[in-house]
């Protein structure tokens, strides 16, 4: 059963108040949620409060869930909408200008910023030069931050197969970002 049908299942299962059903999804999404939330109200406490009310949200409102879109959809929409409202009400509160005084500025600068950009385009020259085994797996562990035992299930293959094609993928990139001159950290 693949991912998508699995959690339109998990939903239907919380139609019934199946509360299993909700826990699985809690635990296959929850991370994605937390950082997309974090993203927008950048306040780790807030966002854990803020994903908290998605996933109550899902459990209340299960059956409005069409399936047109994926579930993760579903809910990042959800997560959204409660971000912004929080937003919202923060900003209704008023503007303390000590507070705002003390507030850093972590973002790069401009030059930083570029090298950030150029060192991703490389490394994505790289990736590419992986071969299809190697580039799936990266991509699923990576990039849509799946178990070992969720890429063996999608792809097909055993786990300890998935482990050895992700050590040699690794080994394949770090060759390939070293022949390119691009070292592990950002600058």
């Amino acid at each position: 059963m693949s991912l998508t049908n699995d959690d339109r299942s998990l939903i239907a299962r919380m139609v019934r108040r199946d509360e299993l059903a909700l826990r699985a999804l809690i635990g296959r999404h929850q991370v994605r949620v937390y950082r997309f939330v974090l993203r927008l109200v950048r306040d780790d406490s807030v966002a854990e409060d803020l994903t908290n009310e998605v996933f109550m949200e899902a459990w209340r409102h299960a059956g409005s869930f069409e399936g047109r879109a994926e579930a993760t959809t579903w809910l990042l929409s959800i997560a959204r909408n409660r971000a912004v409202s929080w937003l919202r009400k923060r900003r209704e509160l008023g503007w303390d200008e000590e507070k705002a005084q003390e507030i850093a500025d972590d973002n790069d600068d401009p030059e930083v910023t570029a090298q950030k950009h150029d060192k991703a385009s490389a490394i994505k020259r790289c990736l590419e030069r992986l071969s299809a085994e190697h580039r799936e797996i990266v991509d699923l562990v990576y990039y849509h931050e799946m178990s070992v035992g969720e890429v063996a299930g999608i792809v097909g293959i055993p786990e300890n197969t998935v482990k050895t094609r992700l050590f040699y993928a690794r080994k394949k990139l770090s060759e390939l970002l070293a022949a390119a001159g691009i070292d592990r950290g950002w600058p």
